[in-house]
């Protein structure tokens, strides 16, 4: 970025920081002001990885000042960001809006996945909200899986408990869980009471018959037929006596409504292929969504649903239904769409799978994958998404996720605790692109070796120790951190040495070389001991090497590799570990 890009950045940054320490009455934090920093300012999300680094000293200096110092100064950058925090109050201060009509210990709201596959990023924001939401109200949620379409979003049979996994894996337990193709006959059972209500009709006319007559606002000539042999009709598709395409039951509505899409709409219809769950195999009478979730929402007790803006008909043409039964209606929020940034590949359950098949990805936890299970093997908690998600609120408007947030989230969860160590990149392969010749890392002896390094376990934290690396005869270092001829470097842990005669000697220099900038702080790790690493990113994968302490980390710890970022590690392999890039 240019000086002027960098100066605004750095303006933006800590304004929003002033605004986040002032409102909360305490240091602002990287992750709290990513959010409403990129929101207000979208330019800015392509130098999202970068900005975390600008940030961490203006929230240092930032936070030194006392609360006076801190109006001031924001006054000084933004007056009317002084008269919002001064308007608000804090008592009443939620991450997301008010539910219309919502009595704590009351609220009861749902989770409605169609188990076709596994949860991509856009799927986590109805259980993040609405586990807030619980948490808020004291209320409860249900995860209920709408799996009524056996054919054209065919449930995937594993889909079930890895929906599940990740809702736990957000931080959410589901009160009750209940599968749609268990619950036909109640169905069945309320379809027989919508008929003899007057409310429904079985049809066989073809769909571009159909379809003509609709949108001419006339009736089908089944419309008027009478209860007994609508009843009888009905039974016969229960009792799968038609083919698929032969007869539908549709919902009695104004034949006349000013939107054609909610004129006598298909309340169930005949299915040929059989549900993949061996419960739910010999049905051939299957509900449409509208009709089934409309029966469930309501005898679940369902108060308040959230769903998207273009499902605006969904809600309208349930409430015919509800009117026939004298129900009342739940309170409904409708939202806009979320896209997330960072990934090539669209959120969509059906494109990811195909793109598996096709083995462009490797799987739905590959990290090129915008998928839950690909963000949960990086090692990113489901606490930074949740934080994440709920930070969008519920607008009618799309709005967009940057990954950036998360990370910088996820960083403030994962930082403290998080050891470091060094690695040396030896070759990057990515993907797509045409691979580079590897480089590899450079051997160099250095002289009198045989020694021990010492660098903090962690920077902030003295009270956990240091490691102990032995430097041995020779280092490894990255090709681009070789000093020229008779240059100095500082080995990272160990002090200055000098390039000499194709071998690197210790200088003696104390550390005020490196802050007076007269030498650069290089990483490192022996050439004898170090661990062989390949690393999976977004990008490609890295291979390179360790320091010898990375074998005390076991799978599923995350360890930062310092100037590299924090790696979750996945396995081990013939004595190399695999690890999986989390974010910088």
């Amino acid at each position: 970025m240019d000086d002027e890009l960098r100066a605004r950045i750095e303006r933006e940054i800590e304004k929003h920081a002033l605004h986040n320490a002032l409102k909360h009455e305490s240091d602002a934090q990287v992750g709290a002001i990513m959010g409403p920093l990129m929101g207000e300012n979208p330019e800015f999300r392509e130098y999202g990885d970068e900005i975390p680094g600008l940030a961490g000293p203006i929230l240092a200096s930032v936070n030194e000042l006392d609360r006076e110092a801190k109006r001031d100064r924001l006054e000084t950058l933004d007056p009317e960001a002084i008269e919002d925090l001064d308007s608000e109050d804090e008592e009443d201060e939620h991450p997301l809006p008010d539910l219309p009509n919502a009595e704590p210990g009351e609220v009861r709201m749902r989770v409605a996945p169609n188990p076709n596959g596994p949860w991509h990023l856009g799927h986590a924001r109805m259980p993040a909200v609405i586990g807030t939401y619980k948490d808020r109200y004291d209320g409860s949620f249900i995860c209920r899986f709408d799996d009524t379409d056996p054919e054209t979003k065919r449930p995937d049979l594993d889909a079930y408990d890895q929906i599940l996994s990740d809702i736990d894996y957000l931080g959410f337990e589901p009160d009750e869980v209940l599968k749609a193709s268990d619950r036909l006959e109640t169905y069945y059972e309320h379809a027989r009471e919508l008929i003899e209500a007057g409310g429904a009709y079985t049809c066989s006319c073809d769909g571009e018959n159909f379809s003509k007559l609709k949108n001419a606002g006339e009736p089908c000539a089944h419309r008027g037929k009478d209860t007994e042999t609508i009843l009888e009709e009905f039974e016969k598709m229960v009792d799968g006596m038609y083919d698929s395409g032969d007869m539908v039951l549709r919902v009695k509505t104004d034949i006349k409504n000013p939107n054609p899409a909610l004129r006598d709409w298909v309340a169930l219809r005949m299915i040929d292929t059989p549900h993949p769950r061996e419960a739910a195999e010999d049905y051939r009478c299957w509900p449409m969504l509208d009709f089934q979730s409309g029966i469930d929402d309501h005898l679940t007790g369902i108060t308040h649903i959230i769903r998207g803006i273009d499902l605006q008909d969904s809600a309208k043409r349930q409430r015919f239904v509800y009117d026939y039964f004298d129900w009342t209606y739940p309170e409904v929020v409708h939202w806009g769409h979320v896209q997330v940034d960072a990934y090539d590949v669209a959120m969509s359950t059906s494109t990811i799978k195909e793109r598996i098949d096709a083995g462009v990805l490797d799987g739905w936890n590959d990290p090129r994958a915008p998928t839950i299970k690909s963000v949960r093997r990086r090692g990113i908690k489901g606490e930074a998404l949740v934080s994440a998600m709920t930070g969008l609120g519920t607008s009618t408007s799309n709005v967009d996720l940057s990954m950036s947030t998360v990370y910088a989230r996820n960083r403030e969860l994962i930082d403290d605790e998080t050891d470091r160590r060094f690695m040396v990149r030896e070759s990057i392969d990515p993907y797509q692109d045409t691979n580079p010749e590897p480089q590899e890392a450079l051997t160099m002896p250095i002289q009198d070796g045989d020694s021990v390094a010492n660098p903090p376990v962690h920077p902030d934290h003295e009270d956990r120790g240091t490691r102990d690396i032995p430097v041995g005869d020779a280092v490894r270092l990255e090709a681009d951190d070789l000093p020229a001829e008779g240059e100095r470097i500082w080995l990272k842990g160990y002090g200055a040495v000098r390039s000499e005669g194709e071998q690197l000697v210790p200088t003696g220099d104390d550390l005020s070389v490196v802050r007076e900038g007269a030498v650069d702080v290089v990483h490192w790790v022996p050439a004898a001991e170090s661990i062989p690493v390949k690393m999976r990113t977004m990008d490609g994968v890295v291979k390179g090497w360790a320091e010898p302490g990375l074998d005390d980390h076991d799978p599923d710890d995350i360890v930062q590799f310092e100037r590299i970022g924090f790696a979750r590690i996945d396995s081990r392999s013939d004595g190399e570990t695999i690890a999986y890039h989390t974010h910088p």
